[in-house]
């Protein structure tokens, strides 16, 4: 008998009598049906699972107890315990099943793409600061969003961006980074980069700078709102009653408050641009913006602002954050205790010898080959999006022979994989740019940090021109020394992987030796 109709019969026979007879046999029914796993979950005896399981509850009290800064490696260490296949269930969202195989990954994403996708629960989580945007989407909303933002995502414009854009937000962070190396004072490194790509990003895409790099030392609002909002998202992806934890305290208050204010400026963008009117002259430059604004729907109507503040708000969390935490790791990487110090003389050699006194361009770029060795050896280790997942729409069977049901959510991890010794060698913790030097770049479903498939990053090549641009600028003037080389950053649970407590670095600059030659 299916529950229902087990709850409907009981209750139809229900008397004042038999009311605790009724609930103390429903309640053991649903014990005994859910001992092992959260309720509304298929029992799975067939895969490996972590200890520490709850009747009904399932794991959740075991993820409730795990500190944010570890959750990512409770994950390695159920890989490195269990195997690269496992799974944990929790109530309302339901089955988790990790797959961190390169095999399962590009199953999932590339070859039988369509039978999985964002799901409601996702986008329910996360609808505060997605919205409708590409992030958050599916099926015909994804590809339009997708189609539209590949135009500006090509040759001509990584020129237009390299000389406008990258090269005038970076030429703000040496005037920075020098009064700070004339002062003898610290930075918070990984401050100035999310500064650095929120105003490159903002420039590029939507004609205007958020002014974060204006005046480093004063917050933000939009861009204070905005971290907040995405940890308070982040945080609903792994509590399936955050929508009664935030009622009951003041988070729910807060994320109202940040969603109105970054949607309330993201509004006024779009305002200003639809009063300086359209430049729809042929050839003319348009940005992200421009080209949404111009688009029209199914129905040959132009979007909403509602939809064009989704779209910007989703294109502004892939283009800013991302880049900025891999910037931050690698640099922390580099000049950790313990890291070959010929890495960084390596590459500051390179950049001697590729750029010399002058400002990098497109073609610069393409001989930056350590810099963007670096900057892959980055994110292999801390990839900017660490973990992902995906529902199952229709039944499916994985690589290895496991049964994925339709419900249940597949789930991997970058971080987990960049970590694995069978992927990449007993080494694996070692950062070692030359691993990605004159050797086939590892397979997507490796090297996952871009994504896989159909949904592969659309900016990848923009994040490695920018990284690549402001790592060589700073480079060219400037030394970059850890405070504390022995501490590792912890890192925030976000939908990126931000690291909560900064990047404290102290900055000196470049001398150059009598004959002219620069050194450090």
């Amino acid at each position: 008998m299916a529950i229902t109709e087990l709850v409907k019969s009981a209750l139809q026979h229900s008397t004042k009598s038999n009311n605790l007879k009724l609930l103390f046999a429903l309640s053991a029914y649903f014990l005994y049906k859910y001992r092992s796993h959260a309720v509304g979950t298929r029992r799975r005896p067939d895969l490996k699972e972590p200890k520490g399981a709850y009747p009904l509850l399932g794991h959740m009290p075991l993820l409730a107890m795990i500190p944010g800064t570890k959750l990512y490696d409770f994950f390695e260490k159920n890989y490195r315990e269990l195997g690269p296949v496992w799974s944990i269930s929790l109530p309302v969202i339901g089955r988790m099943i990790q797959g961190d195989t390169p095999e399962m990954v590009e199953h999932v994403l590339k070859s039988n793409f369509w039978a999985y996708e964002k799901g409601p629960i996702l986008k329910g989580a996360l609808g505060d600061l997605f919205g409708s945007g590409i992030f958050a989407s599916d099926g015909p909303t994804w590809k339009f969003q997708r189609k539209q933002a590949s135009h500006i995502f090509n040759v001509k414009a990584f020129r237009e961006y390299t000389s406008d854009v990258f090269v005038i937000e970076a030429q703000k962070v040496l005037e920075y980074l020098g009064k700070a190396a004339d002062a003898g004072t610290e930075i918070d490194f990984h401050a100035l980069m999310l500064h650095f790509t929120l105003d490159s990003f903002g420039a590029v895409s939507f004609g205007e700078s958020f002014g974060c790099l204006e005046n480093i030392e004063s917050k933000v609002d939009f861009a204070v709102s905005f971290d907040d909002l995405t940890a308070t998202c982040s945080d609903r992806l792994m509590d399936p009653a955050w929508k009664i934890r935030e009622a009951l305290t003041s988070v729910g208050a807060k994320a109202k408050y940040d969603k109105a204010l970054i949607r309330k400026h993201s509004l006024e963008i779009i305002q200003r641009r639809r009063a300086e009117g359209f430049n729809a002259t042929p050839g003319a430059k348009r940005d992200l913006l421009q080209l949404f604004m111009e688009a029209k729907d199914d129905e040959g109507k132009p979007l909403s602002d509602e939809y064009l503040v989704d779209i910007i708000l989703n294109f502004t969390i892939a283009g800013r954050d991302t880049t900025a935490q891999a910037l931050s790791w690698m640099f922390y990487l580099i000049d950790r205790d313990g890291t070959d110090k010929e890495i960084m003389k390596t590459l500051v050699k390179e950049v001697d010898e590729v750029l010399g006194d002058g400002l990098p361009t497109y073609e610069t770029h393409k001989q930056q080959k350590y810099a963007e060795a670096c900057f892959n050896e980055a994110l292999r280790i801390y990839p900017s999006v660490p973990r992902n997942l995906k529902i199952c729409v229709q039944d499916d069977t994985l690589p290895d022979g496991t049964k994925i049901y339709a419900g249940e959510w597949f789930t991997w991890s970058s971080y987990v994989m960049g970590r694995s010794e069978q992927l990449w060698g007993s080494d694996v913790l070692s950062f070692n740019p030359a691993c990605w030097i004159n050797t086939d770049k590892p397979s997507q479903g490796k090297f996952s940090s871009f994504h896989v498939g159909p949904r592969v990053c659309l900016g990848q090549n923009f994040a490695v021109l920018e990284a690549l641009t402001v790592i060589g600028m700073i480079l060219q003037k400037f030394e970059l020394k850890l405070v504390d080389g022995a501490k590792v950053p912890a890192y925030g649970v976000s939908v990126t992987m931000p690291m909560l407590e900064g990047l404290p670095m102290r900055v000196t600059r470049r001398q150059k030796k009598e004959e002219g030659a620069i050194t450090v």
